[in-house]
């Protein structure tokens, strides 16, 4: 190629373009890693995570007949919004959680994985959110960290870097998954924690449940006096 070359500059710039072309076709080869969520259907943004969990975007009525042939069992829900306007397929159970991914805690990350963990000891379970990505990433990128035992590395790459929508989508759960304390979550978890801080409001309103002694009415109290 060099010999058929008159200029150096031109020269130059055949190599640079076979070079970039070179590594084009190397990326266009490589495989989408075994661990990861596996697509199942781009238009719902709907991916497989594991033998009975899915993640996806919102779904609408025409996505019913697939959610059958995968034999979803339970929806898990993050919007604030029912999925009752576009799910009526019988013997579907809806769980909805919804939260949101800037305002964030522990008590929200230990309620979504307990949802899916009850869920998935029924059968296939599908959660989502409104485009798959952000919500729904915190939660399955948690799921592989605190259930699955993956690195917080791991789990980041995948939610990132694993086509389920824009970057900027990620900055708040990223931000979460950097300063959350993955032993006492899955301490909390364990042990039916609502929290992994005692201070929470809803290890406070425990509390309290707890310590408030039941009333116990004597039936003849109620009995009208003569």
């Amino acid at each position: 190629m060099l010999k058929l070359c008159s200029r150096s500059l031109l020269c130059l710039a055949l190599l640079i373009g076979l070079a970039g072309a070179c590594a084009q076709a190397a990326d266009s080869t490589q495989v989408r890693p075994a661990e990861w969520a596996q697509p199942v259907e781009k238009a719902y943004n709907l991916y497989q995570m594991s033998p009975t969990l899915y993640r996806s975007a919102l779904p609408d009525g025409a996505a019913q007949p697939l959610l059958s042939k995968l034999r979803i069992g339970t929806v898990i829900n993050f919007l604030p919004e029912s999925d009752n306007r576009w799910l009526s397929t019988p013997g579907i159970e809806q769980v909805q959680l919804p939260y949101r991914t800037n305002h964030v805690d522990d008590s929200d990350i230990l309620r979504a994985l307990r949802a899916v963990q009850a869920a998935e000891a029924r059968g296939p379970v599908l959660m989502h959110c409104k485009h798959g990505s952000d919500r729904t990433g915190l939660v399955a990128a948690m799921y592989r960290v605190v259930v699955q035992g993956w690195s917080k590395e791991d789990a980041l790459n995948e939610m990132t870097e694993g086509g389920f929508g824009d970057s900027h989508h990620f900055k708040d759960g990223v931000r979460y998954m950097m300063q959350a304390d993955v032993d006492k979550l899955r301490v909390a978890l364990a042990n039916g924690d609502c929290s992994t801080s005692v201070f929470a409001l809803c290890s406070l309103e425990s509390w309290v449940n707890s310590t408030t002694p039941a009333r116990h009415l004597d039936p003849q109290a109620l009995v009208p006096a003569r």
